[in-house]
C-alpha cells in the first residue's frame, strides 16, 4: 500500500469521490436527466409529427397533381370536341350557304331566261305588227292603180290574216 501512497492514492479520498459521484449522479438523474429526456422525447414526437404531416402533404400534393392532370386531359378532350363541333358546324353552314347561293343563282338564271323569252316574244309581236303595217302600206300602194278600193281591202285583209296565222 505504500506504493499506492507514493503514487498519491488515498483510499478515503477515493471513497469520498465515489460518494460525491453517486450523489451527483443521483441528483443529475433525478433533476436533470428526466427533464432533458422528456424534452428530447417531445422533440422526437414533434419531429415525427412533422415528418408524418410532410408525408401526408406530399401524398395530398400527388393526389392534387394527379387530379390536375386528369382535369387538364378532360379539358383538352373537351376543347378538341368543341373545336371539332365548331369545324363541322362551319362546314355545314358553308354547305348551306353554298346551296342557297346555288338556288338563288338558278332562280336568277330562270328569271332571266323567262324575261328574255318574254322580251323576245314582245319584240316579235312588235316586229310582226310593224311588218303587217309595212306590208299593208306596200300592198295599198302597189294595188292602187290595179284594183278597186273594195278589192284592195279584201286582198289586204286576206294578206294580214295570213300573216297573223303564220305568227
Amino acid at each position: 500500500m505504500e506504493f499506492l501512497k507514493t503514487l498519491g492514492f488515498d483510499p478515503y479520498l477515493l471513497g469520498a469521490q465515489i460518494l460525491n459521484f453517486l450523489i451527483i449522479f443521483y441528483l443529475l438523474k433525478r433533476f436533470l436527466y428526466k427533464p432533458v429526456m422528456d424534452m428530447i422525447k417531445k422533440r422526437e414526437d414533434t419531429i415525427a409529427e412533422g415528418l408524418k404531416q410532410a408525408e401526408e402533404a406530399r401524398e395530398s400534393l400527388e393526389k392534387t397533381l394527379e387530379e390536375e392532370r386528369k382535369i387538364l386531359a378532360k379539358a383538352q378532350t373537351q376543347a378538341k370536341e368543341i373545336v371539332e363541333d365548331a369545324r363541322l358546324k362551319s362546314l355545314e353552314t358553308a354547305r348551306e350557304i353554298e346551296e342557297n347561293a346555288t338556288k338563288q343563282a338558278e332562280n336568277l338564271i330562270l328569271q332571266a331566261k323567262q324575261k328574255i323569252e318574254q322580251d323576245s316574244k314582245e319584240a316579235e309581236n312588235r316586229l310582226t305588227q310593224k311588218i303587217s303595217i309595212v306590208a299593208s302600206d306596200l300592198l295599198t300602194k302597189a294595188l292602187q292603180g290595179i284594183f278597186t278600193e273594195k278589192e284592195q281591202n279584201q286582198i289586204i285583209n286576206k294578206t294580214l290574216s295570213n300573216i297573223e296565222k303564220i305568227n
